[in-house]
């Protein structure tokens, strides 16, 4: 099992990840783009005997970064993964001297809230309609240092 940085070839197994995590997953283009031409985005997938099993596409600009995309293939959650990736991701950020992390999590992912929370992200505020059903995200923040 190990955490790393993705590569171009890690794309299809991303895109399969991502249908299966999200209800309005991105296209294939859109994960690419991260990839490889999004200069400051940075993907770390979760590899475990050659299969990836979780990612994390984050943005950092500046002193500040923010959570795009968690994914974690649905038979392998509550193992840790995603807190492996967090842990990776804020080990990155350190050494950047990233000093503010935020994201923004559906206002029904309990799972995720309670994650975040447990990585010492704070409720900032509800953005009412955020998501393309109407649903409202939750947004949060927490210092990086």
């Amino acid at each position: 099992m190990e955490v790393r940085f993705a590569s171009k070839d890690d794309l299809n197994n991303i895109v399969i990840l991502e249908k299966e995590c999200f209800l309005f997953p991105y296209k294939d283009k859109d994960i690419l783009y991260e990839l490889n031409e999004n200069p400051f985005s940075h993907t770390l997938v979760f590899e475990n005997n050659g299969e990836i099993i979780g990612y994390l596409i984050y943005l950092i600009t500046f002193d500040s970064a923010s959570i795009v995309r968690i994914g974690v293939k649905k038979s392998e959650r509550n193992k840790n993964i995603a807190t492996e990736l967090l842990k990776k991701c804020e080990e990155h950020l350190k050494k950047e001297k990233v000093e503010l992390f935020t994201l923004e999590v559906r206002e029904s992912n309990v799972a995720a809230i309670k994650l975040y929370e447990k990585f010492g992200f704070s409720k900032i505020c509800l953005k009412k309609s955020y998501y393309e059903n109407g649903e409202n995200a939750i947004y949060m923040m927490k210092g990086v240092f």
